[in-house]
């Protein structure tokens, strides 16, 4: 099965129902996915037994898809970042441009977007020249006609999953001071 097909499947899917004790049980594992099906079920009425298996049922239908730690990206190296939007020659399929961006470890999230720009890439690099290497490398695809970017000065929202990493920086990046 092509791994982007299925992906794109998943995504348009509508997940199975869930009562209002799933919707409580997924509210707590965002808050905190370390949290013990003992802890959530003495919150919200259920065993553990039945919190588990409600979860394994979320996970199964697709509902959470997973669960991460996120990490304060200076700590991994990555001490500069941005937004890129492109703009691409003509239709450019979004499978295309999910092939381009797996090429980047830098890339941290993209997304095709409406409005002017085809895309818009969340970038994580080690410094300003780093970032500016890994444009270079964007630009370089045959059908991106051009790339706007904009750098992120500070989170007005630190404790939101955008400010934190949930991967390394490459080989290296974290012995940079």
């Amino acid at each position: 099965m092509d791994v982007a097909a299925g992906y794109s499947a998943r995504m348009n899917s509508r997940p199975g129902p869930f009562d209002e004790l799933d919707r409580k049980i997924i509210t707590a594992l965002m808050a905190n996915a370390r949290t013990s099906f003992a802890e959530i079920g003495s919150a919200i009425g259920l065993s553990s037994t039945a919190v588990k298996r409600r979860v394994d049922r979320l996970r199964e239908s697709g509902v959470i898809t997973g669960f991460t730690a996120t990490v304060k990206p200076s700590a991994l190296g990555w001490r500069t970042e941005a937004y890129v939007e492109v703009y691409c020659e003509g239709a450019a399929p979004p499978r295309r441009l999910a092939e381009v961006v797996r090429n980047h470890p830098e890339i941290t999230a993209a997304m095709t977007v409406t409005g002017g720009a085809d895309a818009l890439l969340h970038v994580r690099a080690r410094d300003v020249e780093h970032f500016e290497e890994v444009l270079e490398r964007i630009r370089a695809e045959p059908f991106i006609r051009k790339t706007i970017s904009v750098m992120v000065l500070s989170h007005l929202l630190p404790e939101s999953p955008e400010a934190g990493a949930s991967q390394p920086a490459p080989d290296g990046a974290a012995d940079v001071r």
